[in-house]
């Protein structure tokens, strides 16, 4: 039986479909993101971690700015100076003066950061079986909407 959002958040009183619209997806996007919470848990990684490390990683062995890795975050109100000094502690990345900007901040991951993207990669299927009642046809079309939502 799919739970109905009337069900999850117990409340049928919705101004409109736009507006039971909004909060399914800002409900659905929590539960996602606690799902997710409990693998990146196990890897003592917070979401906002792992998502600098896998755009340093995109990058690699390219630096990234501070300013750079907030603007491709996806969640771009996190404290980036805060989460690589948090990752550069954890021997996951570097930091060092940018050469053609010496008020910026050059990212690299480190060879330990790797390492662990490379273990995560495990917990992939696990991460997309958050998915696991839609087919790909509708995880496409979702994508559709949402991205024309942003529009």
């Amino acid at each position: 039986m799919t739970k109905r959002i009337e069900d999850e958040i117990q409340s049928t009183n919705f101004r409109s479909e736009f507006h039971k619209a909004s909060l399914n997806i800002i409900f659905t996007s929590y539960w996602i993101s606690n799902q997710n919470t409990e693998i990146f848990k196990k890897y003592q990684l917070t979401p906002q971690q792992y998502n600098v490390l896998r755009i340093l990683r995109g990058r690699h062995p390219e630096p990234c700015t501070l300013l750079s890795i907030r603007d491709r975050m996806i969640d771009r109100m996190s404290d980036v100076s805060r989460i690589v000094e948090r990752l550069r502690l954890a021997g996951l990345v570097d930091r060092s003066s940018c050469e053609e900007d010496r008020r910026a901040v050059d990212v690299t991951i480190t060879q330990k950061g790797l390492d662990l993207l490379t273990i995560m990669m495990q917990e992939e299927t696990t991460m997309d079986a958050v998915m696991k009642n839609i087919t790909v046809e509708e995880a496409r079309t979702l994508n559709d909407i949402l991205d024309k939502m942003r529009d």
